[in-house]
């Protein structure tokens, strides 16, 4: 028996819902037409896009760069033939937060070794579209596995359907989620406030359409039958809405008066509501107010502290729960065993200004944590002969040492002398 995991509500459901809040169905629902939004969006994808994969080994003497297997040539360099690394990431970071999960099929091909042996080598890695992805579970053990995914996927280009076992399918999802398989998008939780900030964005765009004229009344002593009062609305109209009429003057015959109904942004708190709309959004997200471009609490000049702010407080996560199913899919058991892993960059987000970068690298070098061909790298120069052994300071000394050279031992007592 097959259980189907994802639910959506139907458009009918969505529609009555829209008319109990007052809102009109036939008004457009893209989420992603919403600034805020898709700032966010954008944010995150090319954060995610931008930190560079790196493959290491764990040994007795620390972490080292580990020579390059062909899962991890893919990830690094070129996941399929038509991305690259950083497009590939920031793909599947938008389907994850748009759509609350994010789900990459993991192509491999069985190769045989010796007479009867043989093994599944990785091809290549592709996303899937998130919205075309149907997630099943075996509840009762079809397949001699109860609880065992499957990943149903309806190819949009040519129609046709595939399953892929849980072991095929690399599955990323946001931080909320109630069962622990499937995530929920951040839309969903946010849907009244992009509603309202769509609709805060039309309200705008009519204004403007209308070159910023508010609605006026035309008050005159009379009494015109309605084909006449409809012909002298539409004259009116026609002069004075539209951008082309702002801040035209028009006669008014004698008896009439134009009677402006003016409503302005300020009367209506139109700023405040919509930077408060986009700062909820945007916290809803994990992006912090000065990556939307808002300074009131802070400051250009302290972007370092606010890159290490949003690392700690929204990447860190996220890289987190990549790094964990990337391990657990792409490596063997073997290769567990023997310490091998993945790891993204994160320092590459917290690039400072020359003068830091000289002063940290420097640090690091004079203090023996780099050598130095390792604070060549970092500033992308080339290695030196001799560059890679670890210097410190001469004078440094354990602090048993301290005052041997003056005769004091570290007891406090006197030493032997010349």
């Amino acid at each position: 028996m097959w259980n189907s995991l994802v639910g959506e509500p139907t458009s009918i459901d969505n529609e009555r819902l829209m008319e109990w809040l007052g809102i009109d169905p036939k008004t457009p629902r893209n989420a992603i037409g919403e600034v805020t939004y898709f700032t966010c969006l954008k944010m995150l994808s090319e954060t995610m896009g931008k930190m560079p994969l790196k493959f290491y080994k764990q040994t007795d003497k620390g972490k080292i760069r580990a020579d390059p297997t062909r899962a991890s040539w893919l990830l690094m360099n070129r996941p399929n033939q038509i991305m690259t690394p950083a497009t590939f990431w920031g793909t599947i970071e938008y389907n994850c937060e748009h759509y609350g999960n994010a789900y990459v099929w993991i192509q491999t091909k069985f190769e045989k070794k010796g007479r009867y042996g043989g093994e599944y080598n990785i091809l290549s890695f592709w996303p899937m579209q998130s919205n075309y992805v149907d997630v099943l579970m075996d509840d009762v053990g079809v397949f001699g596995d109860v609880g065992r995914l499957y990943y149903r996927y309806s190819d949009p280009k040519t129609g046709k359907t595939y399953t892929f076992s849980q072991d095929n399918v690399m599955h990323f999802k946001t931080w909320c989620t109630l069962n622990g398989i499937m995530g929920k998008p951040v839309r969903q939780i946010l849907q009244d406030s992009i509603s309202g900030a769509v609709e805060s964005q039309k309200y705008l765009n009519q204004l403007y359409a209308s070159g910023l004229t508010a609605k006026a009344a035309l008050q005159y002593t009379g009494d015109l039958d309605k084909p006449k009062r409809m012909a002298l609305q539409k004259e009116y109209n026609a002069l004075l809405s539209g951008a082309k009429n702002a801040g035209k003057v028009v006669a008014v015959p004698v008896g009439m008066t134009l009677q402006p109904l003016n409503v302005t942004l300020a009367d209506a708190q139109y700023a405040e509501i919509k930077k408060y709309t986009a700062l909820q959004i945007a916290a809803a997200f994990g992006i912090k107010p000065n990556q939307l471009n808002n300074y009131d609490k802070s400051s250009y000049s302290n972007s370092e502290s606010q890159q290490l702010a949003f690392l700690v407080d929204t990447m860190s996560y996220r890289l987190s729960q990549y790094e964990q199913e990337i391990n657990y899919k792409c490596l063997s058991d073997t290769e567990k065993k023997e310490g091998y892993y993945f790891k993204f960059n994160e320092k590459a987000i917290l690039r400072t200004d020359s003068k830091t970068q000289k002063e940290v690298i420097t640090g690091y070098v004079q203090n023996g944590i780099y050598t130095i061909n390792e604070g060549r790298d970092l500033l992308d120069l080339p290695f030196v002969d001799g560059g890679d052994v670890n210097m410190v300071n001469g004078t440094y000394q354990p602090i048993t040492h301290i005052g041997a050279a003056y005769g004091i031992n570290t007891q406090g007592g006197e030493g032997d002398g010349d």
